[in-house]
């Protein structure tokens, strides 16, 4: 009987945990389809096209996953107020977060002076170089709405109100579909942009997203139980403790981003570099079907972890993260099977004929580097989801000294060693997989450890 009750007591967890994380599963394969629908429509207008927005995105995520997951950190905020009875708390970190968002944003600017020096630094073909300073120049308008809609979505996500991001995130959807389709081929009257379209088309979508967001964010119930229209101020308190952890969390994306944006640049400086970067490209999109899935229950019991340390039940926390790890692990080797499968399938998303000897090189390549892919993000339901509620209890330090320590001397330096030799590019994901195992492993173990039980970032 101890054994049903156990069953169904799994079952309970799952199916709680599914309410909270079917919406932002939904969200976030919504900025995966508009990232999707991006490199489909540029790898219909150019191969190389697509090959230098995979490079500038490497690029362009480090900094800018620093001030987005940031600004999103306030989930955790909002969580734990929520858990322990404070909502009028609430209003002040989530006004802290959009300040930081505006400030961040405005700075992104002024990247642009600069892009061709870094690029030209990069050293990628020079057809390459062009493309990758106009995507880059573009895409810094679209900092600043991003970071408003991660602090407009972490509020929402903290109360456990996850159904509004799915819709903030279908807003952005539905624009980029259609100014993709307008400003890189140009239709309706726009002259064609290439690749500029893309970036433009990302920034003005981010817009419609924020306006919405924030538009839900400041409705007048929202002000009578969390204070969030009147608590405007600037607070250097807040701002400090909310920067003491968010920041950590935040470095955390960007230097993830930044190791893999070194291992994108030298797999593009390969013998064959523009096929192995465009497959890379491939293999990356397709990659990213299985992991926002799982970040969406990551997410859920990131969730979970804050209000229940909020509510001083360190132990309940616990269940929810192990529950939260079976379903990642069930739908996440689920799909990497179809990776190993089916790989044509997903192949056959990105043909282009224009320059057939390329793509000839990309169609031989993307299938061994998807089973890559099988292979490393069937860790990913630990790597995402304990990971994730580490920093639901504030250890957001040790996750950032993971993300600077281990990705370089695993994932980095072979691929810089092997950048010349045969077969470079699979000795590279051999690589890069060894770092996704590894980096899983010592979230668990760092997990299983304790420690974060007594942590808490609300006084």
């Amino acid at each position: 009987m101890g054994r049903v009750n156990q069953i169904e007591s799994r079952r309970s967890r799952w199916k709680a945990i599914l309410q909270i994380a079917w919406p932002l599963i939904i969200a976030n394969s919504f900025w995966n389809l508009q990232l999707t629908i991006d490199r489909v429509f540029l790898g219909n207008y150019s191969t190389d096209a697509l090959g230098a927005a995979i490079a500038v995105m490497g690029v362009f995520w480090t900094p800018m996953a620093l001030l987005q997951q940031t600004a999103s950190y306030v989930t955790t905020f909002v969580a734990q107020y929520f858990g322990a009875k404070r909502e009028s708390e609430i209003g002040p970190a989530v006004w802290q977060s959009i300040y930081l968002s505006v400030i961040g944003g405005l700075l992104f600017l002024l990247f642009i002076p600069f892009t061709g020096i870094f690029f030209g630094w990069v050293g990628h073909t020079p057809s390459l170089q062009v493309l990758e300073v106009e995507y880059f120049n573009a895409l810094c308008y679209s900092a600043l709405p991003a970071a408003l809609v991660a602090a407009a979505s972490g509020f929402f996500t903290g109360l456990g109100q996850t159904k509004t991001i799915m819709w903030i995130n279908f807003v952005g959807l539905v624009a980029n579909a259609m100014l993709d389709y307008v400003f890189i081929f140009g239709n309706w009257g726009i002259p064609a942009m290439g690749i500029a379209g893309a970036g433009y088309a990302t920034a003005l979508a981010n817009w419609a997203s924020a306006i919405y967001g924030l538009y839900l964010v400041f409705k007048s119930e929202n002000e009578l139980s969390y204070r969030i229209r009147s608590a405007w101020q600037f607070q250097f308190g807040m701002m400090k403790r909310f920067l003491r952890y968010g920041l950590p969390s935040g470095l955390q994306w960007a230097l993830e981003g930044l190791a893999f944006t070194v291992f994108l640049i030298f797999v593009g400086r390969m013998a064959n570099g523009n096929a192995a970067l465009a497959s890379s490209g491939i293999a990356v999109t397709v990659m990213m079907l299985s992991v926002l899935p799982a970040l969406g229950l990551a997410q859920a019991v990131m969730v979970l972890v804050g209000q229940n340390l909020g509510e001083k039940k360190p132990e309940e926390a616990a269940a929810w993260t192990w529950s939260g790890v079976q379903v990642a692990a069930m739908y996440i080797i689920g799909i990497g099977l179809t990776f190993i499968a089916f790989p044509n399938f997903y192949l056959s998303w990105f043909e282009n004929s224009s320059d057939p000897l390329l793509w000839a090189q990309v169609k031989t390549i993307v299938p061994y580097l998807l089973m890559y892919v099988a292979l490393f993000t069937s860790f990913d339901s630990m790597n995402l989801v304990f990971s994730f509620a580490l920093k639901g209890a504030g250890d957001t330090r040790f996750v950032t000294a993971v993300a600077l320590i281990v990705p370089w001397p695993l994932m980095v330096l072979p691929t810089w060693i092997l950048k010349d030799a045969e077969g470079a590019v699979y000795w590279a994901w051999g690589a890069a997989s060894l770092y996704g195992i590894t980096q899983a492993l010592i979230f668990w173990r760092r997990f299983v450890g304790g420690k974060w039980k007594t942590m808490s970032v609300i006084h």
